[in-house]
């Protein structure tokens, strides 16, 4: 048997289904998300219900949902009908998740999920079940085949339930104009949420950690500053103390090779006048970015009025774990 041949099957038959899967789109899914987004506007709450496979799907459905800041729980169909039917209130939006539409659990449930004022969205693989009929929208997640050689196991099926999910927390996401400070909000922990939390003001290099001298110094001026500090850059600065330049050793290293008795020249001589710099108020995220593009070792952090306040060094965001 042919291993790769036949996993490569498999990706081809869901990635097709995927595909026609997005053909089917219609005003149905705008209209979900219209659902949702006045449920959210109200302070209401998205309600995820499934069985089994579609169950399991639920479950990161939701997880996607409140990860972009829209407040959603899982309701077991069958602790439901059991008292855990509280968990729905008024004004909330109820996702149905049933490929066949007719599972049985779910549809005992319904009846009683209409009795408040609640959005039903019906995702599943029959437009014309059951369940479908007695939702207000319904989103076709129907596949030709499932990957399953056997066409039984939920494969294609459930992945696609999966990106359907996918596709109303996303589209939700921008039509609230969610933001990537907020998604911090909810990622707190991990690099991801350190980047997008943390200021420049709170990784930077400042008072005695950051190298500096005036505009008049020395080389070996700059060279002492930066032993003392420990860094590998030295800002030069104005006398109102606005910014110069910067000197790095690399900057050293190069006119050293030139010029042996370097260190009593000016500084400013050698230094890199108009440096890449940032607010001290930016996110590190944007420290992180700046550096990146334009392949730079060090960035000098400026305050409002434009005078130089610190300096962001790549070796810091590696230690603080910003990347």
């Amino acid at each position: 048997m042919d291993f790769l041949a036949k996993a490569r099957q498999v990706i081809e038959i869901e990635t097709g289904a995927l595909q026609g899967m997005a053909g089917r789109l219609d005003e149905g899914f705008s209209q979900a998300i219209s659902i949702l987004h006045d449920t959210l506007d109200r302070r209401g709450k998205i309600v995820v219900v499934g069985i089994g496979k579609s169950g399991n799907i639920g479950h990161k459905i939701a997880a996607t949902l409140n990860s972009t800041g829209a407040t959603a729980v899982v309701l077991n169909s069958q602790n439901a009908l059991h008292g855990d039917l509280g968990i729905v209130s008024d004004g909330d939006a109820v996702l149905l998740l049933s490929y066949s539409g007719e599972t049985a659990e779910l549809l005992d449930l319904l009846p009683h999920v209409k009795r408040f004022e609640v959005g039903l969205i019906a995702l599943t693989g029959n437009p014309r079940s059951t369940l479908a009929e007695h939702s207000d929208v319904v989103l076709d997640t129907s596949v030709d085949r499932e990957a399953c050689p056997l066409n039984l196991a939920p494969t294609s099926s459930s992945t696609a339930m999966l990106v359907m999910g996918d596709a109303l927390a996303m589209v939700l996401l921008e039509a609230r104009g969610f933001t990537e400070e907020q998604f911090a909000r909810f990622h707190p922990g991990g690099a991801l949420g350190r980047a997008l939390l943390t200021r420049v003001s709170d990784i930077m290099r400042a008072g005695d950690q950051m190298a500096a001298v005036p505009v008049g110094s020395t080389v070996r001026d700059a060279l002492v500053a930066m032993s003392t500090a420990r860094s590998g850059a030295c800002v030069v600065t104005q006398p109102d103390g606005s910014l110069a330049g910067i000197f790095t050793h690399g900057d050293f290293a190069r006119c050293y090779q030139r010029d042996a008795h370097v260190g009593d020249k000016p500084v400013a001589d050698f230094m890199t006048r108009s440096p890449i710099s940032v607010g001290a108020s930016s996110l590190a995220v944007e420290a992180l970015q700046t550096i990146g593009s334009h392949r730079v070792d060090d960035v000098v952090v400026l305050d409002a009025a434009g005078k130089a306040v610190g300096l962001v060094d790549t070796q810091d965001l590696a230690r603080l774990k910003i990347v």
